[in-house]
């Protein structure tokens, strides 16, 4: 079967985000009552609504995941995370204050390696786990391998990345992606995944160097306004020099990150195959822009729209004697939670169907495949979803 012709492409996703809100309503109202625990299986209905209005070929995805396995997965994040950290951290305390602050120093350096290494192992079965839950025409993906060794080459190569003031991060960020797609499956096939990191360094300079430059061009202001103008010449120069240095930091680099991240994408995404098929990402910096600053306004605009309600409820103006602002009301506190929960909860459901519809739309495949030759997974299927990943606020496609 031959894929992607003119006139169409491999894949297409035909859903409307009114279609979606009323999913995600409900969702939300059930996590409010629940105290969000109706969040696990909340989450499966919004990836079964977006994996089945998306089409590969000539068949749509299935979303085979459950609520149980993600509630599962979260309670193991508790149970292996959470709680020996927290312990962990009174033992430090206790070796600090009874002068055993070289030990205690070792335990909080064995936490930051055991940080590295758990996020490693998050990713990796985070991936593993969604390829092992899709299936298409009843196929599903997967992987033999548990991650245990990934979560080391994730804690090793991310520190070795930091190595000549962080320049070896493009080769970290690839080499990793390579070794994590690699020991992935889809039916009978194994990914490959061959990415080049050098055709990545210039922009990634380019991210690197920008408040760089403009500190250095910051500080030959103050000093060319100083010299020039005495006191009130270099306050002026001063002022610019402040303007240039936070447009810098929130403007320019966000820039040129993004413009980084989307030559990273399509150079992933572009070098991985999968049997006959190859893949392709389309998406340019002006992509990402407008999708981040979609994203962006969303959430302004709740944030607006919650100040507004907070406003006309009487909630939001400040009490007259300064005291009551140390103890305010509990259900005042309430009050503004709704407020400001109900369409933010909202908001993470849209943001996340933007994404989606942003992912699909720009990925595309080549090649041949043989329907036939096509067989069912025979690679494990974990018992529990990404609750590392989810409580390490880790993903994002």
């Amino acid at each position: 079967m031959g894929i992607g012709t003119q006139d169409e492409t491999a894949f297409s996703f035909d859903g409307d985000w009114r279609e979606l809100a009323p999913i995600l309503f409900t969702n939300l109202m059930l996590s409010i009552v629940t105290l969000g625990f109706y969040r696990f299986w909340g989450i499966t209905r919004e990836r079964r609504y977006l994996w089945s209005k998306t089409r590969f070929i000539d068949d749509r995805l299935e979303w085979t995941g459950t609520g149980k396995e993600l509630f599962l997965g979260f309670l193991l994040v508790i149970a292996i995370l959470f709680v020996p950290l927290f312990l962990l951290q009174f033992v430090a305390q206790a070796l600090i204050l009874r002068g055993h602050t070289a030990f205690a120093g070792v335990l909080f350096l064995s936490l930051y390696l055991v940080f590295f290494y758990v996020a490693g192992l998050a990713i990796f079965r985070g991936l593993r786990y969604r390829l092992s839950r899709t299936h298409w025409h009843g196929i599903r993906g997967g992987s033999d391998d548990p991650g245990f060794g990934y979560g080391w080459s994730y804690t090793w190569k991310t520190i070795v990345g930091s190595f000549v003031l962080g320049l070896l991060i493009p080769w970290s960020m690839t080499s990793l992606w390579s070794e994590r797609w690699n020991r992935m499956s889809f039916g009978p096939h194994n990914f490959e995944s061959g990415p080049e990191w050098g055709g990545l360094m210039r922009r990634f300079l380019l991210c690197y160097l920008a408040p760089v430059v403009a500190l250095i061009v910051a500080i030959a202001i103050v000093v060319a306004g100083a010299a020039s103008g005495g006191s009130s010449g270099g306050m002026a120069g001063g002022a610019l020099a402040v303007v240039l240095v936070l447009g810098s930091i929130y403007i320019v680099l966000p820039i040129m990150a993004l413009a980084y991240y989307a030559a990273f994408f399509r150079e992933m995404i572009g070098t991985l195959r999968l049997s006959t098929l190859n893949f392709h990402f389309s998406a340019r910096t002006k992509d990402w822009l407008v999708l981040m600053l979609g994203n962006i306004g969303l959430y302004v605009l709740v944030f607006a729209l919650a100040l507004a309600v907070a406003s006309m409820l009487g909630v939001a103006t400040l009490p007259k004697d300064p005291q009551a602002l140390a103890h305010p009301p509990i259900a005042t506190l309430a009050i503004i939670g709704l407020i400001v929960a109900i369409p933010l909860g909202l908001v993470g459901g849209f943001v996340r169907y933007r994404n989606w519809h942003f992912f699909i739309r720009h990925l595309e495949a080549g090649g041949e495949i043989d329907l036939a030759s096509l067989t069912q997974s025979s690679t494990p299927e974990p018992r529990q979803g990404e609750g590392l990943l989810d409580a390490l606020d880790m993903g994002g496609f």
